[in-house]
C-alpha cells in the first residue's frame, strides 16, 4: 500500500489536512481507519470509475485503492540535530514512499507563523535543508561502516561507497540526493538507506477561504514558490485544508454549492491524490464482477504479469494471458459479453503494458 508522510513547519495545516483526508475516506471494510497510531490513516481513493463499474456489475462489495497517510509532527529548524521531535520525525518519514510537504500560502495576522511572516520559498528551503542534513549524517555513518569491507576487497561495499560519494557531494552542496544523477545500479545499492531526499516530494500549497492567498496577491511570493518547486523537478497542488475538513460534513450533492460559497472551485483532496499518483508515476486498473469491484494501484509502465502480481503472485509467476477492455468501452457496451461481441475486448500476452483505466481478467496456470 502506498504510504505518504505529511510534513511541514508547525501550524501550517498538516493535521487539518490529515483530518480532512481520513474523514473523507471511502467506506471500505478492507481498509478500516488505522487505530494503531492516531497519526496514521488509511484512505480509500475516491474514483468515480470504480463506482460506475460496481453499478454495471451489480457488485456486492466495492474496494477502492488505498493510500496510507502519516501525519508527522511539525518539523522545526534543527530537527536533523534533534531539535523539536527531531529523531522521532525522521524515523517516521524514512518509512514512507513519498513526502507531502505542506506549505502555508496565505496571509492572516490572526494565525501566527513560526517565523513571523509568510514566505513559502524560505519555508521549503528550511524543511528541505533539514532533510538534506539528516541524510548527510546517515551517509557519513554508512560510509564509516563500509571501510572495513572495502579494505577486505568486498566488491559490493566498494560499489556502494562509490554511489554514496556522489550522494554525499550533492548533499554537501545543500541539494537533494535526487539531484545526484545516480544510475539504476547506484540507486539499487543505496536503496536500503531509505534516504529522505531520494523520495519523491509533492508540495501542497495551503490556501484559506476568504483569506489573502498568495496566488491572488500577485506580489511575487507565489511565483517564486512555483519556480522553486519546478526547479526541484517536483509538482505542486493547491488545497484549502480547513475548507476540505468542513466539507466532510456536507452531503455530496451539496458540496458544489458550498464550494462556490467558499470560493473554492476544485476538489482539493482529489487534486492532491491525483498529484500524488503523478508524482509517484502510478496508475489504476480494475477488476469487476458480481462479488466485487476493486481498484488496483501499479507503477506506470507495468506489464500485465506485473499488474497481476498486485492481486496475487501466482498471477505473475504463472501468467498465461489477460483479457482487457478499457473502462469507458466497457461502460459504453454495458457488459463484458457485449464488449467481446463488439471486438472491444482484447487478449493480451505478458509484454502488454497496462493502461490507466484498464479493466482486466487474468488467466494463469
Amino acid at each position: 500500500m502506498l504510504k505518504i508522510g505529511i510534513v511541514g513547519l508547525p501550524n501550517v495545516g498538516k493535521s487539518t489536512l490529515f483530518n480532512a483526508l481520513t474523514k473523507a475516506s471511502v467506506p471500505a471494510e478492507n481498509y478500516p481507519f488505522c487505530t494503531i497510531d492516531p497519526a496514521v490513516g488509511v484512505v480509500g481513493v475516491p474514483d468515480e470509475r470504480l463506482d460506475k463499474l460496481a453499478v454495471l456489475s451489480k457488485s456486492e462489495k466495492v474496494v477502492p485503492a488505498a493510500i496510507e497517510f502519516v501525519d508527522i509532527a511539525g518539523l522545526v529548524k534543527g530537527a536533523s540535530e534533534g531539535e523539536g521531535l527531531g529523531n522521532q520525525f525522521l524515523a517516521h518519514i524514512r518509512e514512507v514512499d513519498a513526502i507531502l510537504e505542506m506549505v502555508r500560502f496565505f496571509d492572516d495576522p490572526d494565525i501566527t507563523h513560526v517565523h513571523g511572516d509568510v514566505d513559502p520559498v524560505r519555508d521549503i528551503e528550511i524543511i528541505n535543508l533539514e532533510l538534506v542534513l539528516a541524510d548527510r549524517e546517515q551517509v557519513a555513518r554508512r560510509r564509516e561502516k563500509l571501510v572495513r569491507d572495502i579494505r577486505a576487497g568486498v566488491k559490493e561495499a566498494k560499489a556502494e561507497d562509490e554511489a554514496l560519494v556522489k550522494v554525499e557531494q550533492t548533499l554537501s552542496a545543500g541539494k537533494l540526493a535526487r539531484e545526484a544523477a545516480l544510475t539504476e545500479d547506484e540507486l539499487r545499492v543505496v536503496k536500503h538507506l531509505n534516504l529522505l531526499t531520494l523520495k519523491p516530494i509533492l508540495y501542497s500549497f495551503n490556501g484559506k477561504s476568504g483569506g489573502h492567498n498568495l496566488d491572488e496577491l500577485a506580489d511575487g511570493r507565489a511565483k517564486a514558490a512555483y519556480e522553486l518547486v519546478e526547479s526541484l523537478g517536483s509538482k505542486y497542488v493547491h488545497v484549502d485544508a480547513a475548507t476540505e475538513r468542513e466539507l466532510n460534513d456536507v452531503a455530496d450533492e451539496d458540496k458544489g454549492m458550498f464550494r462556490q460559497e467558499f470560493g473554492v472551485q476544485a476538489d482539493g483532496l482529489a487534486e492532491l491524490i491525483r498529484g500524488a499518483y503523478e508524482t509517484l508515476g502510478l496508475i489504476t486498473f480494475f477488476t469487476t464482477g458480481k462479488d466485487e469491484t476493486r481498484a488496483w494501484t501499479i507503477k506506470r509502465g507495468s506489464t500485465a504479469p506485473e499488474a497481476g502480481a498486485a492481486i496475487h503472485n501466482d498471477f505473475k509467476d504463472k501468467f498465461i494471458r489477460a483479457e482487457v477492455v478499457p473502462y469507458d468501452k466497457l461502460l459504453q457496451t454495458g457488459s463484458w459479453g457485449a464488449a467481446r461481441e463488439q471486438a472491444l475486448l482484447r487478449t493480451e500476452g505478458k509484454d502488454y503494458i497496462v493502461a490507466d483505466g484498464d479493466v482486466m481478467v487474468f488467466l494463469h496456470s
